[in-house]
């Protein structure tokens, strides 16, 4: 239980910066991420600086985990092994944009946006919820 502590207690912080930065970005508001999406009509260009900041920051931190041998609290980095750009990762791409326009949220802020307590961000997450409880069941028997 000790070792699984600072697992636990460094999720739960990186959690509430992620959840802090959405907030303060703009990302839970659903009206601004469709006017951002909205690039033939009244497009709101203000959340492009909270991509490229998410960018600049990832690509730091990138390079950092690049130089150590193991991450802090585990014994190896999990990185994706599969490279190859196949149907399923287009397809879920696509669903995932979809969402997204239509929904105004990603699975992050929608999350993060039940604290807020509207029934529409209730919704959005209970249909996700169902989406991927239905994938998993789909996925499953393809699987060998």
């Amino acid at each position: 239980m000790t070792q699984r502590l600072p697992n636990l207690l460094v999720s739960l912080g990186s959690g509430l910066v992620f959840g802090f930065g959405l907030s303060l970005s703009g990302m839970l508001d659903p009206a601004r991420i469709q006017g951002f999406l909205d690039i033939f009509g009244h497009w709101d260009p203000s959340l492009a600086f909270v991509l490229a900041g998410a960018v600049g920051i990832a690509f730091i931190g990138v390079r950092l985990a690049r130089r150590r041998t193991r991450p802090a609290f585990e014994s190896a980095f999990h990185l994706p092994t599969e490279m190859k750009i196949d149907r399923p990762l287009i397809l879920g791409s696509a669903l995932f944009g979809i969402g997204w326009g239509l929904g105004g949220f990603c699975p992050g802020p929608g999350v993060a946006s039940l604290l807020l307590g509207l029934w529409q961000t209730w919704l959005f997450v209970a249909a996700m919820v169902a989406g991927m409880i239905v994938h998993d069941r789909f996925a499953r028997r393809g699987r060998p």
